[in-house]
């Protein structure tokens, strides 16, 4: 999947698209066919840059229910041509979980497309599992014939679908179809199922896999050979070097880690970090300034991993280098550096930023870091990081050190989160926001009757509303 295009920040396509708070207080202020539009861009090109762990369902669909927004949008897409070509999850799976929150509100017209896809739709196992949770059980009985005769009668027809019946993420569905009386359904799914519990008995019982030998060699060994077939193993193999090293192992590993080959190297430099070894920062600065790249990001990965307090010395003195190192310094300080490192986690995250923007993987760590660290000058780069970001977990993280850090926070920035798309912000929101805003107030009521909404949300709007019931 490429990156999704993200419109400008100031645009109601971009608020909405990176799941802003703002961006339903827009949509609910511009022309309906407008925000309908921008809306129906969003569902049917997802705009996540990771789909798998950012929230934009219940957003979207809450928006689709102040709209009173229709479905054709949807269900063209859902029936487009493509989708028995273009079968990848992110295609579909955020409509389908927007239609999911939508029969949970009781649209009924979301119900039925959901049925109707779960039948025909070539992501139907997502719809199923959104059906799971919201159908009743006739509804759901109805599509067992239709799902079992994706799956020919044939051994491998057979084995798919034991596989699907096992690895279904809401196994409702097929408990009620295993009760099915007629023979090519509950007798059928029975069948496959038996026939999925021998294969697996006997794939578990006849493993086979690479096992590293119990010596300090043969660990470096696997690891290479691993290496060789296109599979890192460093981090296992530090493992094992943990159970199988003693003190008279030391030279050899330290052997290893200065010139030994990729996989050994990398394999050595790990088991070195995690037992904090006195040699290993050295060796570490001569890996990275090495032509290995395999080995320098091994190097790398296994400093932000190194515990103790001489990591934090080295960082500090490591921070202002312009490499993977530095940026790996700088993780450390901010989430193990003392209040004196505020300086160096600032220029940190202000550099980042300036640098590579607001997306930069390393802001994850220096946003924590500057409100753990309560920098308050860094509030406005902050700011910027919550306005133009496109992860929606980001700029929760920079609510949240803002929090921390932003005296304006609770009238600004706290009240919009209250919309936002990731239930943290929300939270972090309800236990902040100036409850004298009517409209804090009113989404705080909201919030605590909607029964979509996550209990940890709840629980905060619950402490609002019983430590300052005047405010309501």
């Amino acid at each position: 999947m490429f990156d999704p295009f993200i419109a400008p920040s100031g645009t109601l396509l971009g608020l909405l698209q990176r799941g802003r708070g703002d961006g339903t207080l827009h949509a609910l202020a511009a022309p309906r066919a407008e925000a309908l539009a921008a809306l129906d861009h969003c569902v049917l090109d997802d705009p996540r840059h990771d789909w798998q762990v950012e929230n934009r369902s219940l957003y979207y669909a809450r928006l689709y229910i102040d709209l009173d927004g229709g479905l054709e949008g949807i269900e063209r897409h859902l029936a487009d041509p493509d989708d028995h070509v273009d079968t990848d999850d992110s295609r579909t799976g955020l409509a389908l979980s927007v239609l999911g929150h939508l029969a949970s509100y009781g649209r009924d017209d979301a119900l039925a497309l959901l049925r109707r896809y779960a039948a025909d739709g070539a992501n139907w196992a997502w719809a199923l599992d959104e059906l799971a949770l919201r159908d009743d059980d006739a509804g759901l009985r109805a599509l067992a014939a239709p799902v079992l005769a994706r799956f020919p009668d044939t051994p491998e027809g057979t084995a798919a679908l034991a596989a699907a019946a096992r690895d279904a993420y809401e196994p409702r569905p097929w408990r009620l179809w295993a009760e099915d009386p007629r023979d090519e359904i509950g007798a059928r799914l029975a069948h496959a199922s038996a026939h999925g519990s021998f294969d697996r008995w006997q794939r578990q019982m006849n493993h086979t896999g690479p096992r590293p030998g119990w010596s300090v060699q043969a660990v470096f060994d696997w690891a290479q050979q691993a290496l060789e077939r296109g599979t890192a193993l460093h981090v296992p193999a530090a493992r094992c070097l943990a159970a199988v090293a003693g003190p008279d192992d030391r030279p050899a590993i330290l052997a290893a880690a200065l010139d030994g080959p990729e996989g050994a190297r990398c394999a050595a430099l790990h088991h070195l970090a995690e037992t904090a070894d006195p040699a290993v920062l050295d060796l570490i600065a001569t890996a990275v300034a090495g032509p290995a790249r395999t080995v320098a990001d091994a190097a790398v990965a296994a400093f932000e991993r190194m515990p103790g307090d001489d990591a934090v010395r080295r960082a500090r003195r490591w921070v202002h280098r312009p490499d993977a190192l530095g940026a790996a310094a700088a993780g450390i300080l901010a989430r193990r550096g003392t209040a004196a490192d505020a300086p160096l986690v600032l220029g940190a995250l202000r550099e980042t930023v300036r640098g590579s923007g607001p997306d930069d993987l390393l802001l994850w760590t220096l946003v924590d870091g500057a409100g753990r660290l309560g920098i308050t000058c860094a509030a406005p780069v902050l700011r910027h990081v919550y306005r133009e970001t496109a992860s929606s977990h980001l700029r929760g993280r920079a609510a949240r050190a803002l929090a921390a850090t932003d005296p304006s926070f609770a009238t600004g920035f706290a009240v919009e989160c209250l919309w936002d798309c990731e239930e943290t912000t929300r939270e972090i929101a309800a236990l902040h926001a100036e409850t004298g805003d009517v409209r804090v107030a009113d989404r705080l009521l909201r919030l605590a009757a909607d029964p979509a909404e996550e209990a940890e949300v709840q629980t905060a709007v619950r402490s609002r509303i019983g430590f300052d019931p005047a405010g309501l």
